[in-house]
């Protein structure tokens, strides 16, 4: 069992994430190192390994690539993504769906802008590290909860990372934020909307806000004081994690 971690809540905002172009036509923003960026201070949090803000214009794509051993969720913001892979898995990814494929041994897949689209799909993607590998690889799409409030998306154990769990946060505007969920690790990141707080109760606190792709970490017994959506209302994707990245 790993040591509980010390207790902070950091702000990462959005201009501070590293941009990349890997394709013609797609622009990346890469909240932690990756590929020909490396940051040794900042090479993922908790057991999370990537937090990609991508955007592909019309026609554009990532040609068809393998990932292994990874956990990988997509959120569509705007217009629509096509995925295809060597598993026979093909689909269309909507704003209000999630996408989620566990490559374990090995999967190759593709992501486009889907045919015929007239402007740019919007997404935001993660990468976590699984409990096991060399799995079987699998894969599922399915509509995202309606309503407010904290929604899961995946739950605890339905991942191949039994002890973390992607929530989405959708609260109107002015409200209070519902709490988060208690982990050793929580990353939170802005997709629409905003929010404040404070970074502590008392005079030692500072007033602080958070729009579209700043994010928010968490770690220990930290988390924003008094949280509230700002006037847009805020949705954000809040990932609960109970341990960090795993070697050896």
């Amino acid at each position: 069992m790993s040591e509980q971690p010390a207790s902070a809540l950091t702000v990462h905002l959005a201009f501070e994430r590293y941009a990349s172009a890997p394709e013609p036509g797609v622009m990346t923003r890469h909240a932690f190192s990756f590929a020909g960026h490396y940051d040794p201070a900042n090479t993922h949090f908790g057991a999370l390994l990537a937090c990609n803000e991508e955007t592909l214009a019309a026609g554009a794509g990532f040609a068809p690539h393998k990932h292994r051993d990874t956990e990988i969720l997509t959120w569509v913001l705007d217009g629509a993504l096509a995925h295809r892979d060597d598993h026979g898995h093909a689909a269309v990814v909507r704003p209000g769906r999630v996408q989620y494929l566990g490559a374990g041994s090995g999967a190759v897949h593709s992501e486009s802008n889907v045919g015929g689209a007239a402007g740019p799909v919007r997404f935001v993607q993660f990468w976590l590290q699984p409990d096991a590998f060399g799995t079987e690889p699998r894969y599922a799409l399915r509509p995202a909860p309606t309503g407010s409030g904290l929604l899961t998306l995946a739950d605890l154990g339905e991942l191949r990372r039994a002890d973390a769990a992607l929530h989405l946060l959708r609260v109107g505007p002015g409200a209070a934020l519902p709490a988060l969920p208690d982990a050793d690790y929580r990353y939170l990141h802005v997709v629409r909307g905003g929010l404040g707080f404070r970074t502590a109760g008392g005079p030692r606190g500072v007033g602080r806000e958070l729009g579209p792709g700043d994010s928010l970490r968490m770690t220990g017994a930290a988390g924003p004081v008094d949280p509230v959506a700002g006037p847009e209302g805020v949705e954000a994707l809040v990932w609960e994690m109970h341990s960090p990245v795993r070697y050896g």
